[in-house]
């Protein structure tokens, strides 16, 4: 029997799980400074899993069928409340993570304006991408508005760019980028006096900010309080620490939310009735999120949230006193971003502080800005041990030295056209690059050739995507990722034959 296909005794499929799990990045203790976020809270996370495990096969599809997860959701969207000064006609639908807010925010701003036929949106150049995911999906242009030197929404070049096509206008309570508010009060107001909708995007925010004034920060002003602002979404599974797979989008009044909806009775089955993008939603997110959010309270978030900024603080002054780094911006949040200076490089920097065991996240360059290094702080996050480490791996870069890609492979990258490009000119880039075990991009087994593999240290290969125009670059990346996502071949004999 084919071992792709065979059964496992449950022994072994945890030893197999066990073994898979060895190569991922850590989501405990604060090191992986990008896709997760840790409370250090043990029997919070416990509780959290036994949530997620007694309703994961419970079903979102239909709420009167499974009453238990709207409640857990309605409840949610209660606590969202107390934390943005919403007013009591605010209503949510709890998604499945930070895009699928983004992008129901755009679907939904589209479709209540169906006398617009090419409707478009006003973003700044900090935007997330998820906006342009959405532009791409949903056939909305996006209007994209240089930021200013500190990196924040021109909320003047905003206003400028609205016009009869505008069907939403977006701010970030912070930018993913540069860990920066932008000016959500003027950018509303723009958008409210050309009866525009305004989402801002608090997806790394929404549970950090609030807190953050009630311990006496300074913060913009960003929430429901603001005048303009008709929608926000901020993440379950980032800031208020709950499992993977739980975010809220609100809207001020359900009349704003409801082209979000989607019906449809012209079929033979059930009508399909749905508010997010998915039909059906396992009951174990919702669940994890609100063991996850009852269990901490307020009280709990204050410290989490207290925790975070004090560590951000200590790693910002600490990046700012480093000979060689500099800070993007001054943080408002949990987000730091910092560039390199002189000989020193970025992308080295990123792999000296990964064999040291921290993941810090490298950005490519964008437009003027040159290529940096990204951190999202956890509560438990170790500021000292961060920076002790920093400031080893600073050394270590600076002493072997930048990596610098060769300059006619810069030349000839900037020459190709990715919309030309067939199967063999990528396997060509992605075996130049370093991104398959040899020379060979194929994967072809009978060939003997090698498969896709990320190589130990990253500094070359981000050095030529970030030299790559970003049209390259997306379809170079697109194609490992097509790569990467195969299965193993089989073994060679009949399907089903003894081993």
């Amino acid at each position: 029997m084919s071992p792709h296909t065979g059964p496992l005794g449950a022994h072994e499929v945890r030893a197999r799980l066990a073994a898979l799990r060895q190569g991922d990045l850590p989501v405990h203790g604060g090191r992986t400074l990008a896709y997760v976020y840790d409370a250090g809270l043990a029997e919070v996370d416990a509780l959290a899993r036994e949530a997620v495990a007694a309703f994961a096969g419970s079903n979102g599809l239909d709420p009167t069928a499974f009453p238990s997860l709207l409640a857990m959701e309605n409840d949610l969207v209660a606590f969202a409340a107390e934390l943005l000064d919403a007013p009591e006609t605010m209503v949510g639908t709890l998604t499945s993570g930070g895009t699928e807010s983004c992008l129901l925010a755009v679907q939904g701003a589209r479709d209540a304006r169906p006398d617009v036929t090419r409707p478009s949106m006003v973003l700044p150049d900090t935007a997330h991408a998820a906006f342009h995911k959405a532009a791409h999906y949903f056939g909305v242009r996006a209007v994209v508005v240089p930021t200013t030197a500190d990196h924040r929404a021109d909320p003047a070049a905003m206003a400028a760019a609205i016009d009869e096509t505008t069907v939403l206008v977006v701010a970030s309570a912070p930018s993913y980028a540069h860990g920066v508010v932008d000016p959500v009060a003027e950018v509303a107001a723009a958008a409210a006096a050309a009866g525009v909708r305004c989402h801002v995007d608090a997806c790394i925010g929404g549970w950090v900010l609030p807190y953050a004034a009630r311990l006496g920060r300074q913060v913009s002003p960003w929430t429901f309080a603001v005048p303009g602002v008709t929608s926000i979404s901020t993440d379950l599974h980032k800031y208020a620490y709950a499992p993977k797979g739980a975010s809220l989008l609100l809207h001020r009044t359900p009349a704003l939310r409801r082209p979000q909806y989607f019906a449809d009775a012209g079929w033979p089955g059930y009508t399909m009735l749905n508010a997010t993008l998915q039909s059906t939603r396992s009951g174990g997110p919702v669940a994890g999120a609100w063991a996850t959010v009852r269990a901490i309270g307020h009280d709990g978030y204050l410290e989490l949230t207290r925790r975070a900024l004090a560590a951000t603080d200590a790693i910002a002054d600490g990046i700012a006193g480093l000979d060689g780094l500099r800070l993007v911006a001054q943080p408002d949040s949990t987000l730091v971003g910092a560039t390199a200076e002189g000989a020193l490089d970025v992308f080295t920097v990123c792999d000296e502080m990964a064999a040291r065991g921290w993941f810090v996240q490298p950005q490519m360059s964008f437009g003027d800005l040159p290529a940096s290094l990204h951190l999202a702080v956890s509560a438990t996050t170790d500021p000292d041990a961060f920076s002790a480490a920093l400031t080893d791996a600073v050394a270590a870069a600076r002493a072997a030295g930048p990596v610098v890609a060769d300059p006619e492979v810069v030349a000839l990258l900037a020459a190709l056209d990715p919309a030309t490009l067939g199967e063999e000119e990528l396997d060509a880039l992605l075996a130049a690059g370093g991104l398959t075990e040899t020379g060979d991009a194929t994967g072809d087994a009978a060939g003997g050739g090698g498969g896709p593999v990320l190589p130990e240290r990253m500094a070359g290969v981000n050095a030529l995507l970030d030299a790559a125009p970003a049209r390259l670059r997306e379809a170079v990346l697109v194609a490992f990722l097509d790569r990467l996502a195969r299965p193993a071949p089989l073994p060679a004999g009949p399907v089903g034959s003894a081993e």
